[in-house]
């Protein structure tokens, strides 16, 4: 039997502690609360700027830490000097007291940021019902939408999308995407709907298809396995790598179409680890033609990453730069999609298009303000197609830019 350490038992028993004096629950409040949409007709879901209050308990990698170093090394989305402002100005509190600079994070704690909350748009396309009964309800997700909240989104998710325009109960999601990746989602109504399809999720049996259109020509004529195990590198960029101490990760690929500049390519998973498809796919060579992360060239160089390509020090380096003073998407470096010489691609980039950080700063909260994310910003072409169990199968329909690649190809594969 594995003995508990002193680190582990102090954790227990300051748990114990918090539990009796009611400090580690955390709050109930209304999810909805604050929750507004708005349209001004340009594909854009938006919501106003409001007062929230952020509430976590400590992670693993926090314990020891001071509340600034925590602060400056988690999170992203503020200017230098903004969380040492707010810890000083007395917004963050640890353990429903107000904390300070050097307060020390351990086990157990409970720390919270008032702070007027500023959304990224995301896109205004409806999440589409593909069936519904008394336990479970199954959706298309809009490309883009993050599933619940998460870092700068809370009311722009597909959750409370769900709950606010489509009168659903509160619900918990039975399988994971990726925000920027579109198609097949399973919600349960009950926690115990939830364990029932958690059991149809890792049985071995389920089969799960997506759909990729991927930078240049895929091979054709047959599968190609991918078994390259996985590593997450930089948790705060979604960064993921294939290196031999990562998680066991199993892909098959065929391709269905290629329109002279990129190919539609069938995949299919066999484990279920973070960025899986996205990162064998860079791995082959053939990145998604509209990945942010790995087809970008001015992260990875022109090899983009494939066969492992790229250190670790610069890659995280280029991509902290990403959505603050570059744009995010690939796409606006190839000609093939913008039909621009290389001299206009840079003339564009120059005017910052895209959703950066535009210079101006929020006359409430002082936060630096973004631009509304393009249209190639709001998602990637990587789609959840089709879910079957041995009781059960699911289907989409096919997004637009599946069919324009295989409608450009005379020699395509049927579609799956």
């Amino acid at each position: 039997m594995q003995q508990l350490t002193s680190t582990t038992i102090r954790g227990i028993r300051l748990l114990s502690t918090l539990r009796q004096k009611g400090m580690y629950k955390r709050p109930k409040r209304d999810p909805l609360e604050n929750c507004e949409y708005v349209y001004h007709g340009d594909g854009l879901r938006r919501v106003p700027p409001y007062f929230y209050e952020y509430i976590t308990f400590a992670k693993l990698r926090w314990y020891g830490k001071t509340l600034l170093e925590i602060f400056n090394t988690e999170f992203r989305d503020r200017e230098p000097g903004y969380y040492e402002k707010a810890i000083r100005g007395g917004q963050v509190n640890v353990n429903h007291k107000v904390g300070n600079v050097d307060t020390i994070i351990n086990n157990g704690y409970i720390v919270s940021h008032h702070a007027h909350r500023h959304e990224p748009p995301v896109s205004d396309q409806p999440v589409a019902i593909v069936h519904e009964d008394e336990k479970f309800v199954v959706i298309d997700k809009p490309a883009g939408v993050p599933v619940h909240p998460t870092g700068r989104y809370n009311h722009n998710t597909v959750l409370h999308i769900l709950m606010k325009e489509n009168k659903c109960p509160f619900l918990y999601p039975c399988n994971r995407l990726d925000r920027l990746t579109s198609g097949l989602m399973f919600f349960s109504k009950t926690p115990k709907a939830a364990e029932e399809m958690r059991v149809y999720m890792i049985s071995k049996s389920l089969k799960k298809e997506y759909i990729a259109r991927v930078v240049g020509e895929f091979p054709a004529d047959k599968e190609i396995t991918c078994d390259a195990r996985l590593l997450t590198v930089a948790p705060t960029l979604g960064l993921n790598r294939v290196h031999p101490d990562g998680k066991e990760a199993v892909t098959v690929f065929r391709r269905i179409a290629f329109d002279g500049n990129t190919s539609l390519v069938h995949c299919k998973p066999l484990t279920g680890r973070t960025h899986q498809l996205r990162v064998h796919l860079q791995y082959l060579g053939h990145p998604i033609a509209n990945d942010p992360i790995y087809a970008n060239k001015r992260v990875w160089g022109s090899s983009l990453g494939k066969n492992g390509e790229g250190d670790n020090a610069s890659v995280i380096m280029r991509l902290s730069e990403i959505g603050k003073t570059e744009t995010a998407s690939p796409l606006l470096q190839y000609e093939w999609y913008t039909n621009e010489t290389q001299a206009e691609a840079k003339a564009r980039r120059d005017k910052r298009i895209g959703e950066l950080l535009t210079g101006e700063h929020c006359e409430v909260c002082g936060s630096p303000l973004y631009t509304d994310p393009s249209p190639e910003e709001l998602g990637i072409w990587l789609h959840a197609l089709r879910y079957e169990s041995e009781e059960w199968s699911y289907k989409t329909d096919y997004p637009a830019w599946a069919l324009k690649v295989k409608d450009k190809d005379p020699s395509s594969c049927p579609l799956p």
